[in-house]
């Protein structure tokens, strides 16, 4: 019963932290600044929550294998569709799972192979996402709730806007200029 219980919730966790993840990564390239913070703040922010939500996704998969009543074997969590339960919507979690590894291990290697490719990979986050969230509304005994149908509402209209603001960027013909920095003022 424990495994199980951290299964779920280490799976809404996830979702919840992934699109913390997308929320901040758009705020990063769209070089949003909160407050008088500086711009690598929020980076600084973005790549921390990415390692928590690694922490709480291995947790979830982890947990998944060893309880008895999922049926999720080691290969089906890493190749798609291979499982024999329910292999579409664990399938879709192997899917996201392969698409986060490859933008974790992308970005421990950015400086050996270099920014377009780095920036290329990263774009898959934009396709993991809704592929982790298919994942959670199609698999488990909380996919039907009104409170997950909520969390996953909310999710959805949090990355809807920063997705939308960054397209508007682009739309208007400029990006988002690059904070300007800020000069102090030697007292007199």
């Amino acid at each position: 019963m424990a495994v199980w219980t951290l299964m779920r919730a280490s799976g809404v966790v996830s979702l919840v932290l992934l699109t913390v993840v997308v929320v901040l990564g758009i705020a990063t390239r769209n070089r949003v600044r909160v407050g008088r913070a500086p711009a690598f703040v929020i980076a600084g922010v973005h790549r921390g929550i990415s390692l928590l939500s690694v922490a709480f996704l291995t947790t979830h998969v982890a947990t998944a294998v060893a309880d008895p009543y999922a049926q999720v074997s080691v290969v089906a969590t890493v190749v798609p569709f291979a499982g024999a339960a329910k292999a579409l919507w664990v399938g879709l979690g192997a899917v996201s799972l392969d698409l986060i590894a490859a933008l974790v291990v992308t970005s421990l290697l950015r400086r050996h192979i270099g920014p377009r490719v780095w920036r290329l990979v990263h774009w898959t986050a934009y396709l993991c996402w809704p592929v982790a969230v298919a994942h959670t509304l199609g698999l488990g005994t909380d996919a039907g709730t009104t409170w997950l149908r909520a969390t996953t509402g909310v999710c959805i209209g949090l990355v809807a806007a920063a997705t939308t603001a960054r397209v508007a960027g682009r739309v208007r013909g400029k990006r988002l200029a690059p904070p300007r920095p800020v000069i102090a003022r030697a007292a007199a």
